[in-house]
């Protein structure tokens, strides 16, 4: 690949932090994958020191790169963690765009990981709201392919005096098992119909594998790899 080819189709490394596992892709342009995505289990306790090293072997396994995008499950401003309620440790305040990027040595931007996500879901058209099912519960919410960040609907009420990611995050998943956990979804979808009237509401994450129930026209179940092809988009359009 020539010099030009790469300049007008940069090659992103997407890196996605999750409560169990911090993975790692390299997406050509905005849809090309080149390499199959590399996973390393999140390390216990998920303190910055141990995840942040973590993150170092996943771009050490992808080297070389252009550009980096990090998900990061939490409030994100300007490159600097205000909360980590899937994570362990004091976050907040950590400059942690400064750091990957002095570590990366490319252009590194980090963002809400439900933010990545929704990059990679959305058309553009309209209310388009994302939310993420995992070990949390993660939102992004966007207008005609705008962003409002840092959402964090999973810590706002939802039912019974519990949050959305009380009743809908792997805990309960495991509690309740999938089919009441399902009508947990069910019901939740509705309410985000009638607060946010969506034209469109993706569900995404692991646990949106675990969805059985009936779906209307729209709310669609999106592939947990958008992530990665968010990473990328979300130089685009963020």
């Amino acid at each position: 690949m020539t010099k030009t080819t790469r300049a007008k189709n940069p090659l992103t490394l997407t890196v996605d932090i999750g409560g169990q596992g911090i993975k790692g892709m390299p997406i050509l342009g905005t849809d090309t994958p080149t390499a199959p995505r590399f996973r390393i289990k999140t390390p216990r306790p998920a303190t910055a020191d141990p995840v942040i090293h973590t993150i170092s072997a996943v771009f050490d396994h992808f080297r070389p790169f252009d550009r980096v995008t990090v998900g990061f499950p939490g409030v994100v401003n300007h490159g600097v963690v205000a909360t980590a309620p899937n994570l362990d440790g004091r976050w907040k305040g950590v400059h942690l765009e400064e750091r990957l990027g002095a570590i990366a040595g490319v252009p590194l931007r980090v963002i809400n990981d439900a933010d990545m996500q929704g990059f990679g879901a959305i058309e553009g058209k309209g209310v388009e709201m994302v939310i993420t099912l995992g070990t949390g519960v993660g939102a992004a919410l966007f207008l005609d392919g705008k962003l409002l960040p840092n959402l964090e609907l999973g810590h706002h009420p939802f039912e019974k005096n519990e949050t959305y990611e009380e009743r809908l995050g792997q805990k309960a998943l495991d509690q309740l098992g999938v089919r009441h956990w399902n009508r947990r979804i069910d019901r939740a979808t509705k309410l985000l119909r009638k607060i946010f009237n969506f034209r469109k509401l993706y569900l995404g994450g692991g646990n949106s594998r675990c969805i059985d129930t009936k779906l209307p026209s729209d709310v669609v179940i999106v592939r947990n790899a958008v992530a990665f092809l968010g990473g990328a988009r979300f130089w685009e359009l963020g």
